[in-house]
């Protein structure tokens, strides 16, 4: 791949994506597979004024034996080390960048039920860390190759050309096009706002999904609820792009007020394992069954993580004509196929949007109707024809969507 384009794709994730300020310090969390593009991304967060830039390096072998060989109690140890890098995390709110790069079928047979206690008992001992820094400092997502994942998405392709395939799919809905990268993203910032911007206008307070595959589907929303996408920021901190790439606009629904069958029309990446054709129906608001042609019972996991875990914690609106639908590849990887199409998330939701709830308390902002979980798991619901009906607050419907794509 052209150095330049890697080099303009260093700089977009490090001053568009983590909006990287002087004198801030960052840490990147990074795969094995391009030690040389993490090289550039640290090189442009300290051409940004970064004082410190820490890398934490991760392999999928190594993770795979740890499941493979520890017990469940291992797993779940939280030690005295990870402690205090949990409280340093929340007392300097270090900008955040993961450059992710991971083989699709990483997990491929680990006992995932060892991998599902595991995280329950885990994620308790670290909750009170995650929830004192939610929505308070910046971080973004961005990908490369890795080879695993390059031959998943080109399987007819040997490992060098399928690498470089990948990469010119990740650059190109990127929007790292040979031109600057940063106005780019300035521009399409400002679509995504003024998306936002109608639909708040429109003060919604149900969404109604419809689609030949089986989709029919409603959830409420909260009154007051903003909507996010494209640029975002943090208190005191500034702006920053959270997912290179990202088509989205979404919201936290209200919590526990959801009915019908939502139909996955992409398949869904979970804990290193694909699941595949899908649907989840919901009754009062909560996961009342699912169905899946693989992996199902792994679905039936992850909606019973906790109680938040059956129920919703976004709605996002993506266009069927997406640059990342455009190309006609499956990812096998939420960051883009979330972005192909509309989806939606079980879990936990964004109290980010909602004024004034990131100094709540986890009861305040369950009054509201901000879900709450130790997951947040995208599966995407979009079609070519799907349909979405705003309902606001007199009972007026507004189309949303038509054919799958903008209709406001």
């Amino acid at each position: 791949m052209e150095e330049k384009l890697l080099r303009d794709y260093a700089r977009l994730v490090a001053f568009q994506g983590g909006h990287v300020l002087k004198g801030e310090e960052v840490w990147i969390n990074a795969g094995l597979e391009q030690p040389d593009f993490v090289t550039m991304v640290v090189e442009e967060c300290y051409k940004a004024g970064a004082k410190k830039v820490t890398v934490y390096w991760h392999h999928d072998p190594v993770s795979k034996l740890a499941y493979k060989n520890e017990t469940v109690s291992s797993l779940a140890t939280v030690s005295p080390m990870m402690v205090a890098k949990f409280k340093y995390w929340v007392k300097k709110l270090p900008v955040v960048i993961h450059i992710i790069s991971d083989d699709p079928d990483a997990m491929k047979g680990v006992n995932q039920n060892k991998v599902t206690k595991s995280m329950a008992k885990r994620y308790p001992k670290i909750k009170k860390y995650r929830d004192a820094m939610d929505g308070k400092y910046k971080w973004t997502i961005a990908a490369v190759p890795g080879k695993a994942w390059a031959k998943k998405v080109f399987p007819k392709l040997n490992e060098e050309d399928a690498i470089e395939a990948l990469w010119g799919a990740i650059l190109k809905t990127s929007r790292v096009d040979g031109n600057d990268p940063v106005k780019n993203w300035d521009d399409h910032n400002d679509f995504l706002v003024n998306q936002r911007k109608k639909l708040e206008a429109l003060d919604l307070r149900k969404l109604i999904y419809k689609a030949s595959n089986g989709t029919d589907f409603q959830v409420e929303l909260v009154k007051g609820m903003k909507w996010g996408g494209g640029v975002e920021f943090a208190p005191n901190k500034g702006q920053f792009n959270p997912n290179i790439p990202s088509e989205e606009v979404f919201t936290t629904p209200m919590k526990g007020k959801a009915e019908g069958t939502l139909v996955a029309s992409k398949p869904l990446s979970y804990n290193g394992e694909l699941i595949e054709d899908f649907s989840i129906s919901f009754k009062d608001g909560k996961v009342c069954a699912v169905k899946a042609r693989k992996n199902q019972a792994l679905l039936e996991k992850m909606v019973k993580m906790d109680e938040g875990a059956s129920m919703l914690g976004e709605v996002a609106l993506v266009p069927f004509e997406s640059p990342i639908n455009q190309t006609g590849l499956l990812f096998y990887e939420t960051l883009f196929d979330e972005n192909a199409c509309c989806h939606v998330a079980l879990g936990a939701g964004f109290p980010e949007l909602y004024p004034g709830a990131l100094d709540m308390n986890m009861e305040q902002r369950a009054e509201i109707g901000i879900n709450n979980s130790m997951i947040h798991v995208d599966f995407m619901v979009g079609t070519r024809d799907l349909s979405i009906i705003g309902v606001d607050a007199n009972g007026k419907q507004v189309q949303i969507f038509k054919d799958g794509t903008w209709a406001i």
